[in-house]
């Protein structure tokens, strides 16, 4: 090849010195390169644009998503330069620069080739499965991270001329500087495989850790740190290890359980609560919700005295309905009829201790909806209702005065 290269200078009128020889080795070298880089990415990459236009398919979509092609367009002009060079150029000072630049070159696109394909490889997976994966951010952060030192480790050993071997036995020496700088990607790494093999945490959860104010939806789950847009619009940042190490409310199992509790009690005033009286147990009577409880308890507690013989004369005496008692029977039935209540789970009205403010009358129910700004509508409501029927119960609510 040189032979030939000498006989062109010489035609060309050229005295092939070291120096004509350099220059000439030179510009073959950056024409070949240029050469290459505009048949790789002006015609091949244009081609394989127009074939996806025409017929997408994974393999022309994964040469192209995440600039695949072009960082292994690179790679190869690198693998080019460096073949250039050991056919041309003689062993010296040129030599070992061209070497050392080609082969950093091709580690340096290599390595982002390998980030390209990760990305692309974990989306076609989570488009395949259309179930987001568990800690998925951390998990190809953890693969970038562990490909990158591989390739820093190589690039410095091109740089210094040793074995990556020695390096590594040099950083064996530093190893606890590096656990002392590496610290947080180390806990964040194994956290991230906690977090997936438990199905602790995933993207699109609502969780709650009130000890780094995070009250909203995960958006973001990486190595270091998992980012909560809170339903204020803020963002709160929490380090990953802490959703291991520190406790906090995930809120995935309401959303999927396809309805959200309400839990919530009114008071009711002690001086309120009395029996009901024939007048009253009439006037009840007139409740669609109210008729079939009235009717089958009066029918109880009336077949109860008679076989007691109470004297009825006696309000201690005997069983009798209680205004409260009636109250919770007709909440209970306006819950269970009601149609944005989920009728396969827990319907409850129960009564709690008394405090000194009053009796407290629990509302437990679920809604038949997720939706937050739905269930705030759905929970008003019924609350709405409630107060407003207590006075056909002649019962008052407590009020502080």
């Amino acid at each position: 090849m040189k032979k030939h290269l000498i006989e062109f200078l010489r035609d060309l009128g050229i005295e092939p010195t070291f120096l004509a020889m350099s220059i000439s080795i030179l510009l073959i070298i950056a024409i070949t390169s240029i050469i290459t880089h505009i048949l790789l990415h002006k015609v091949i990459l244009k081609s394989i644009i127009k074939i996806d236009n025409k017929k997408r398919n994974f393999f022309t979509s994964t040469l192209l998503e995440s600039n695949l092609f072009q960082r292994l367009a690179l790679v190869f002009q690198g693998l080019v330069v460096y073949w250039q060079t050991t056919i041309w150029v003689e062993k010296g000072y040129i030599y070992e620069t061209l070497l050392t630049i080609s082969l950093v070159w091709i580690s340096i696109f290599g390595l982002l080739s390998v980030y390209s394909l990760v990305d692309r490889t974990f989306k076609s997976l989570y488009t395949a499965t259309q179930t987001p994966f568990f800690a998925m951010q951390s998990v190809i952060q953890s693969i970038k991270l562990i490909f990158g030192i591989i390739c820093l480790i190589y690039v410095i050993s091109i740089l210094m001329d040793k074995s990556p071997v020695a390096i590594l036995s040099g950083l064996g020496a530093m190893s606890a500087v590096l656990m002392l700088v590496f610290k947080d990607t180390i806990l964040g790494f194994t956290a991230g495989l906690q977090l997936s093999t438990n199905k602790m945490v995933q993207i699109g959860d609502w969780i709650e850790m009130p000890k780094y104010g995070a009250d909203g939806d995960v958006f973001d789950i990486g190595l270091n740190v998992v980012k909560v847009r809170n339903f204020d619009k803020t963002i709160t940042t929490i380090p990953t290890y802490a959703l291991v190490s520190d406790s906090f409310k995930n809120w995935r199992g309401m959303r999927e359980s396809g309805g959200r509790r309400i839990k919530r009690a009114i008071k009711i005033d002690l001086h309120s609560i009395t029996f009901l009286n024939e007048d009253d147990i009439k006037r009840l009577e007139k409740a669609n919700f109210l008729a079939p409880y009235l009717k089958e308890k009066v029918n109880e507690i009336k077949s109860y005295n008679e076989s007691n013989k109470f004297d009825l004369s006696v309000a201690m005496n005997g069983r009798r309905l209680t205004n409260i008692g009636t109250l919770r029977a007709y909440i209970l039935t306006y819950l269970k009829n009601h149609p944005n209540i989920n009728k396969d789970m827990t319907i409850m009205v129960r009564q709690l201790s008394p405090d000194e403010y009053g009796i407290p009358l629990e509302i437990y129910c679920f809604t038949s909806t997720t939706v937050w700004a739905d269930y705030e509508n759905i929970q008003s409501d019924i609350f709405d209702h409630i107060y407003s029927v207590l006075q056909e119960f002649d019962i008052k609510p407590y009020q502080y005065s």
